[in-house]
């Protein structure tokens, strides 16, 4: 006699199509705060509708696109179980991309990879994209939750997200307009920010032997909680500089560092300068760098170095561009300058030794 099998199905294979209907009624309230007046529908959609109607307003309107993930730094989350602050990291590393040009940050998606949908979870790190969202000014118009068991643990986790944003053609930022004689002005990280993660672990993990619920005196708080500081988003601060004072470039300082991200704006025939002097990096740059006898250089290669934006500005706009900033709150100094290139191979470069 033949023994009765129950047949397969999608949650027999660890997908729960429930879990994640839940999850999706839970994360909607949060994505509803996000909301601009072109957005259309709801969530649910196939597809997020944005007006472009909207954009008859420019002359000759650019759209400018951006997407990227928040790396290992996910990893910290989970182990911490903290997840409503890790789209904050999203959001900065998409829309501060886009802003760089100049653009207004539109609207956003997001993909969220897990290995099992715990509801809740994926309800706070979509919360997390939500209000990074609100403080970037742009909407989050829709996005993709997938389970891949056997791929990925129950509790592992991945974001991403991709963002639109607009720029009149004419107010184009970037190399073109920079000049021998700019001022270059650095604004303040938040901290590590969301990018060299894998050597920071790598450093305080696996060589120095410290914990995630280990306090550190020169933190005031335990280091996994200095490692989960969400990334500080520019966005909207940016924008209010350019509509303040004249700004002909932005530079965000991500994955390959402060000379490195400088550079990429920098034209073939100048040369940025920037003074190690004219500021101290966090308490965290010094222990992930004592920690690991990680060299300066490699350091600098790696992380921002206490600076998470940097903008050239003409040197007529130096006080006005740093009255603005310090009026939101953003701590921002002169940092170098724009020569001629000279002999320099370099885009840009640091000089000078860090403030004690």
């Amino acid at each position: 006699m033949t023994e009765k099998t129950t047949g397969a199905s999608y949650a027999a294979a660890g997908v729960d199509i429930e879990a994640g209907d839940r999850a999706v009624e839970l994360m909607k309230e949060w994505v509803k705060k996000t909301q601009r007046p072109e957005v259309l529908g709801g969530l649910g959609g196939f597809a997020g509708l944005f007006d472009a109607s909207a954009l008859k307003r420019y002359e000759r309107p650019l759209l400018a696109s951006a997407t990227d993930g928040v790396g290992t730094k996910v990893d910290i989350a989970r182990q911490m179980g903290v997840y409503d602050t890790i789209g904050h990291d999203l959001v900065a590393m998409v829309m501060d991309d886009i802003v760089v040009c100049g653009a207004e940050p539109l609207f956003m998606t997001d993909y969220i990879c897990v290995g099992k949908v715990h509801p809740e979870r994926v309800a706070a790190i979509v919360k997390g994209i939500a209000e990074g969202c609100v403080l970037a000014g742009c909407a989050l118009v829709g996005g993709e939750t997938a389970e891949h068991p056997g791929l990925l643990g129950p509790d592992d986790f991945d974001v991403a997200g991709a963002g639109t944003g607009v720029v009149e053609y004419d107010r184009l930022l970037g190399a073109d307009r920079i000049r021998t004689g700019d001022a270059v002005i650095a604004m303040a990280s938040s901290g590590l920010h969301s990018n060299g993660y894998s050597l920071v672990r790598h450093v305080l993990f696996d060589r120095a032997g410290m914990s995630l619920d280990q306090h550190v005196e020169e933190f005031g708080r335990t280091l996994g909680e200095e490692l989960l500081e969400p990334t500080k988003i520019y966005s909207l601060d940016c924008m209010a500089l350019t509509r303040t004072a004249e700004v002909h470039a932005y530079s965000h300082i991500t994955g390959g560092g402060l000379a490195a991200n400088l550079a990429r704006v920098i034209p073939d025939h100048l040369h940025a300068t920037v003074d190690r002097s004219t500021w101290t990096p966090g308490a965290v740059f010094d222990l992930v760098g004592k920690a690991g006898n990680v060299e300066r250089l490699e350091l600098e290669k790696t992380l921002n170095m206490g600076v998470g934006m940097m903008a050239v500005v003409p040197q007529e706009s130096v006080d006005v561009a740093l009255t603005a900033l310090a009026d939101r709150g953003v701590e921002a100094w002169v940092a170098g300058e724009i020569l001629d290139r000279g002999d320099h191979t370099e885009g840009a470069t640091l000089t000078g030794d860090y403030a004690v």
